[in-house]
């Protein structure tokens, strides 16, 4: 497994050099003052066009604008919100949120000429059932041009990373969130079995098609965004004098680097916008090239249309839920929280070579059992001295070899808490690599640090936040919300998977691949993925794919978008679309207007 890591950290970091981030970056920009500020138009046309005035029951294709936009929004509407923005904070610093933001506004730009393009390019021999995507607008585009075979071969070029994608972000990185969280909270509840559970929901849902997961999504993103806004929105109204020094600070480490603060380890503001951008594109999906695929299911005539609906993804995605998270995180001090307990004699605790190391270079400690947890923690925690938990991860802070990532020689040497007979408990440290010999973190007064911090991942450094401002809270919200975010995701993405499969292998492949999804659900929960930074390899190998096959065909086919979005506004201006009388908000979200 350690061989495997290491090759895909190599691999990803071709994906993710700094150019990338500029060219996906630089593409947001261009489409953005192509396309005049299309962010106004999604924000205004698009709404309307979601609440069903321009749907009509003759038009090509399966599902209603509403439903669209649902279907794609449940599956960036993910644990990228709860896990993916905590993950940012914890090793990028607040600096990562701001361009977090920057990618959700120019984003919107992005998402808009994405799917303007597949819907221009679907293919709708059944009208009933369209597909669509960039394979398809690689494979139309280049025919029209007289190139058919290259067409083809970048579409299936696209669809393998489609796949590789679905596989990691949109299904395994879900999985593996949700489990680990309810372990956290539920010790008892073996997390094999949570992937079978979560297997059994995926597939009572996606074995009905695109009408059923729309009818599903359709449902359920309304609701379960609206149950963790309001939950975060009670939390920020908690301590809301501190929200202006919270934004202020966000935009200061955006752009300079962000200090050394008790848990969190400090960070350059190169470190930051790797972060920000990463995860950000990872939650909104904004030139990714998956969302295209469920919009090209929409109800219309008119392919522009659908692009602006689009447009308002990562305006809910980034700019409304992760900025909630964000605000939840930073308010509450999880970001940069306090030891939850203090080794009380230095003189105990030694930094020793770790055994089996051939050239010296890998250390470990060797602690004495872990002393009880401070007030505060059990008071947060919710739980009775000493307060550990077999199982539970921690970790401590070592000076060791500088970081070129972080702009700093401070590590985190991670642990397992240990039960003993004896009712105490032990640290089984892991190692870290160093040239020198590694030595205790200082606190603010050169005090050595003794402290164990707690080793919040993802989604449980949310659900760690919310519990410090209402104790007991993160418990339940997290994890229901980490459920409903993480069913939608892999719900949605295994649509993706599937039109992939059916542009290559045809329709047969379907059944046989709606198995194997499924199945990778309950592998995803059985230990494949151990730790934060194997799972972010995971989701930035898959999200990195897509980029590097998806960009290239917007930047070819982008003039053809950037032609019929601005046709369509000028008669948009002109009155040619009337809108007609607003159905039943109940007809709108279960599709009876289009059918």
């Amino acid at each position: 497994m350690d061989a495997f890591m290491h090759a895909l950290d190599l691999i990803n970091v071709v994906l993710w050099h700094d150019w990338v981030l500029y060219v996906v970056l630089g593409t947001g920009v261009l489409f953005t003052i192509w396309s005049g500020f299309s962010q106004y138009v999604a924000l205004t046309h698009g709404v309307a066009a979601i609440r069903g005035v321009y749907d009509r029951r003759e038009d090509p294709g399966a599902i209603n604008h509403f439903q669209a936009l649902s279907t794609a929004l449940s599956a960036t509407v993910g644990l990228g919100n709860i896990g993916g923005v905590a993950l940012a904070i914890a090793l990028g610093g607040p600096g990562a949120v701001f361009w977090m933001w920057m990618v959700g506004l120019f984003g919107m730009a992005l998402k808009l000429t994405e799917v303007t393009l597949s819907m221009l390019y679907r293919n709708t021999d059944d009208p009933d059932n369209p597909h669509g995507g960039p394979m398809w607008v690689a494979d139309k585009g280049f025919a029209a041009w007289g190139l058919p075979a290259l067409g083809k071969l970048i579409g299936v070029i696209f669809v393998v990373t489609l796949i590789i994608s679905a596989i990691t972000g949109g299904n395994m990185f879900q999985a593996w969130n949700v489990a680990e969280i309810t372990a956290s909270y539920f010790p008892s509840v073996p997390k094999p079995a949570v992937g079978i559970v979560l297997a059994m929901l995926v597939g009572l849902v996606i074995i009905g098609g695109i009408k059923r997961i729309g009818a599903v999504a359709g449902r359920l993103v309304p609701f379960m965004c609206l149950f963790y806004m309001a939950a975060a929105i009670y939390v920020v109204f908690a301590e809301i004098r501190q929200v202006p020094e919270m934004l202020w600070m966000i935009f200061v480490c955006a752009f300079s680097p962000a200090d050394v603060d008790k848990a969190f380890l400090g960070g350059t503001a190169g470190y930051a916008f790797l972060w920000g951008m990463k995860r950000a594109l990872f939650s909104s999906e904004a030139g990714q090239g998956s969302a295209p695929i469920a919009h090209s299911a929409a109800k219309t005539d008119q392919p522009v249309r659908e692009g602006v609906v689009s447009g308002l993804e990562p305006f809910v995605d980034t700019l409304v839920v992760c900025t909630l998270t964000t605000l939840v995180i930073l308010l509450s001090g999880a970001w940069n929280r306090s030891a939850e307990a203090v080794y009380p004699d230095g003189a105990a605790l030694a930094v020793v070579p770790a055994a089996g190391a051939s050239d010296g270079n890998a250390w470990t400690l060797q602690t004495p059992p872990l002393p009880a947890k401070s007030r505060e923690a059990l008071q947060t925690l919710r739980t009775a001295a000493p307060g550990w938990r077999n199982g539970e991860t921690i970790f401590m802070i070592l000076h060791a070899d500088r970081q070129s990532n972080t702009g700093r020689d401070l590590h985190r040497l991670g642990g397992t808490v240990v039960a003993k007979e004896d009712g105490s408990f032990e640290a089984a440290w892991g190692t870290i690599r160093s040239t020198q010999k590694p030595r205790f973190n200082e606190d603010a007064d050169g005090s050595p640090d003794y402290g164990v911090y707690g080793d919040y991942v993802g989604a449980a450094l949310t659900g760690h936040a919310f519990d410090r401002v209402v104790p007991g809270l993160g418990m339940w919200l997290v994890t229901i919300a980490c459920w409903l975010f993480a069913l939608s995701t892999i719900i949605s993405w295994s649509y993706y998977g599937e039109q992939g499969m059916i542009y290559i292998l045809g329709q047969r492949s379907v059944l046989p691949y709606k198995f194997a999804y499924c199945a990778l659900v309950v592998v995803a929960t059985a230990g494949l993925m151990r730790t934060d930074a194997e799972l972010d390899a995971f989701t930035a190998l898959g999200t990195g794919v897509m980029l590097w096959a998806n960009i290239p065909i917007m930047l070819v086919f982008g003039p053809i978008a950037m032609r019929a979005y601005h046709d369509y506004v000028r008669r948009l201006r002109r009155g040619e679309f009337r809108p007609g009388p607003r159905p039943p908000i109940t007809d709108v979200i279960e599709g009876k207007d289009v059918r």
